[in-house]
């Protein structure tokens, strides 16, 4: 499937609010095998959307609004007693076609807003894969001193050890801490005041010592590194 660069994030975006044909969808998921920065992309998408999911609380419907319902609908011709009326089997599924079409327009009509209506974006996105080319995890660099990581594969941690996030601004200030993860969990982090995300700098997770690297500078393992790029 052949698509720009800059469109990653919208693509994602459709993919996870199910806006693609199936043709699309099917392309989308191939490509994912090959393009880890749009398997990336569809993660975070995933992770923007769940409070969608997580926050709708499902509501029963009343008989008295299927009453409704059905009256609306074109009456049988009582006058033609050989034509067939539809049993209770053929009620109940039309019943739970129009419930799940009326609950999956619902959550579409929230998506496409709370899409819409975000404020925030991150300035620089970096996908971060190991020494194999695996896709490990995804920092956002907000600019305001914030960044958002998630993580996309399961690290082992000991318990005397820690997950630390670095940037590297530039070669004369060198590596800076954004903070440390909480055990093995997504997190978006407070860090220190630092210059405007750029594209092409480096973000990387360390294995660190509890309580993080006693000289201010990456000591442990690198778990996984990537450059950023701007996401349109």
């Amino acid at each position: 499937m052949n698509y720009d660069r800059k469109d990653v994030p919208h693509l994602a975006d459709e993919y996870v609010l199910g806006l693609l044909d199936g043709v699309e969808a099917r392309e989308i998921e191939d490509a994912m095998k090959r393009d880890p920065e749009l398997k990336a992309a569809i993660a975070a998408s995933r992770d923007r959307f769940l409070p969608l999911d997580t926050s709708l609380v499902p509501q029963s419907v009343s008989e008295d609004l299927w009453r409704r319902i059905e009256s609306a609908l074109p009456r049988q011709d009582h006058r033609a007693p050989d034509r067939p009326v539809a049993n209770d089997n053929g009620l109940r599924r039309w019943k739970f076609a129009a419930l799940t079409s009326l609950a999956a327009s619902l959550l579409l009509a929230v998506g496409l807003v709370y899409s819409l209506t975000r404020t925030v974006e991150p300035l620089v996105i970096a996908v971060l894969v190991n020494d194999a080319g695996e896709v490990q995890a995804v920092v956002e660099d907000f600019g305001n001193d914030e960044a958002s990581v998630r993580l996309l594969a399961d690290f082992t941690v000991p318990r005397d050890k820690t997950i630390q996030v670095w940037t590297l601004p530039s070669r004369d200030v060198g590596p800076v801490s954004l903070g440390l993860l909480d055990g093995v969990h997504s997190a978006r982090l407070q860090g220190p005041a630092l210059p405007k995300p750029r594209a092409d700098q480096l973000y990387e997770l360390t294995l660190e010592q509890a309580g993080g690297s006693p000289t201010g500078r990456p000591t442990g393992p690198i778990l996984a590194k990537g450059f950023a790029r701007m996401p349109r």
